[in-house]
């Protein structure tokens, strides 16, 4: 498995990434984000899972629908999902309105040439 596989399964199966911080020792490759970072993105999802519920449901099933329509940059599906949780309390932007911007890119369409 490779590291953006583990990542990927951290992610989308809303394991804890404290966890994954642990397990990515066992790679020799760097991952996108530092400890600090995954550290920071967990307490906001769990923030964001306390506070609202709703939202977080929705941010998870909209990543599943980027899996769903898989238009090839599979890589990038955990790693935009984190930066838009980060966005949320890092930023003080409205949960709602980070989540209505993350499903409007389910609209774009991927040209891969």
């Amino acid at each position: 498995m490779t590291l953006i596989e583990l990542f990927s399964d951290y992610v989308r199966n809303q394991k804890s990434l404290k966890l994954y911080i642990q397990e990515r020792k066992n790679y020799s490759t760097r991952g996108e984000f530092s400890d600090q970072t995954l550290l920071e993105a967990e307490e906001s999802l769990q923030r964001l899972k306390a506070e609202e519920p709703e939202i977080y449901a929705l941010m998870y099933e909209t990543l599943e629908q980027y899996y769903e329509e898989d238009c090839g940059h599979y890589v990038e599906y955990p790693l935009n999902f984190i930066r838009q949780i980060l966005r949320i309390y890092r930023n003080g932007i409205p949960a709602r309105k980070v989540y209505e911007h993350y499903r409007e890119g389910l609209k774009h369409h991927y040209c891969d040439a």
